[in-house]
């Protein structure tokens, strides 16, 4: 009987703590890359960045974009792909101060012609597969071919709610003979009747980020359906402290009780680290199996 009663509590304190995780939209203005770079005197996102005189709301929205920038990447040739992103909690899908959504964008901006990269909150599954299926119906009949199927490329992430969400359209996908080339779990937390700590065999790579503190942390491992088919790149705990959470983002009571699993998806050199594992899956330059195998996880200091 307490037993039953303390999993009643921990559900109350989790649905609790991801409830207020809900942004405050009076306290933060939406600017989109594209916004951004229109209201600085650049013409890119590289310009805001360098903009001494942009506003916090600006450099907010463009905390990965610009941290990519500094980076100097090179220029690369990719495969034409699908990123689908989760965000958390009750987050909205188009949130620009989340680093989910900056991650799409920097793919859109970064892969124009090549990546659709695309959010959605966590409990819109069924908009996310649906979405998938038509981009890979090519030819517009409705009926995806075994030829649309093999071609796919798609690279699925979440954090929170969002990352159990990730694996479980991966499932959904693996069940119509869809392959997924990789799945990134950021602090995941299983929502009702899904499994978020088995990896489908249809999923090339996976790899998970978790932390330990607090009433809310991820979950430390997951495990290979089929390991001969699927590499788990690694179950890496973030344990340095990450940049000050940002206000905007979270509510107060959120900040306070559900810290550190609000600090992993405020960090933008996490996902900074997510962004270039995602750069190396979709070089054309590198094999199937180099392009995972030459990337190594830097702990963050």
């Amino acid at each position: 009987m307490r037993s039953k009663y303390s999993k009643i509590s921990t559900l109350v304190l989790l649905l609790a703590a991801t409830y207020f995780t809900r942004p405050e939209i009076a306290d933060a203005q939406a600017v989109s890359l594209t916004e951004a770079s229109i209201h600085s005197k650049g013409s890119s996102a590289a310009d805001v960045c360098a903009e001494t005189a942009a506003s916090s709301a600006e450099k907010e929205a463009l905390r990965l974009p610009c941290l990519r920038d500094r980076a100097a990447m090179p220029s690369i040739t990719v495969h034409r792909a699908i990123v689908i992103g989760f965000v958390g909690g009750f987050v909205r899908r188009d949130d620009p101060t989340h680093l989910e959504v900056q991650l799409a964008a920097y793919l859109r901006d970064r892969y124009p012609s090549a990546v659709h990269a695309e959010v959605f909150a966590n409990h819109e599954g069924n908009d996310a597969l649906r979405q998938v299926l038509h981009l890979l119906d090519t030819n517009g009949n409705g009926v995806l071919t075994a030829s649309e199927k093999e071609q796919a490329s798609i690279i699925i992430y979440g954090h929170s709610w969002g990352a159990s969400q990730a694996v479980t359209l991966a499932r959904e996908l693996g069940a119509q003979g869809i392959p997924v080339l990789l799945t990134v779990q950021v602090d995941s937390i299983r929502k009702l009747r899904q499994d978020d700590s088995t990896i489908p065999p249809n999923v090339r790579t996976a790899v998970n980020f978790y932390q330990s503190k607090g009433l809310i942390h991820g979950r430390s491992v997951i495990r290979a359906a089929d390991p001969a088919r699927t590499q788990i790149l690694g179950n890496f705990r973030i344990t340095a402290q990450g940049p000050r959470i940002n206000g905007h983002n979270h509510r107060w009571i959120a900040r306070a009780f559900n810290k550190s699993h609000l600090e992993i998806e405020d960090d933008p050199r996490l996902w900074d680290q997510i962004a270039s594992l995602i750069d190396s899956e979709l070089s054309s330059t590198a094999s199937a199996a180099d392009a995972s195998s030459s990337w190594q996880f830097v702990a963050l200091k």
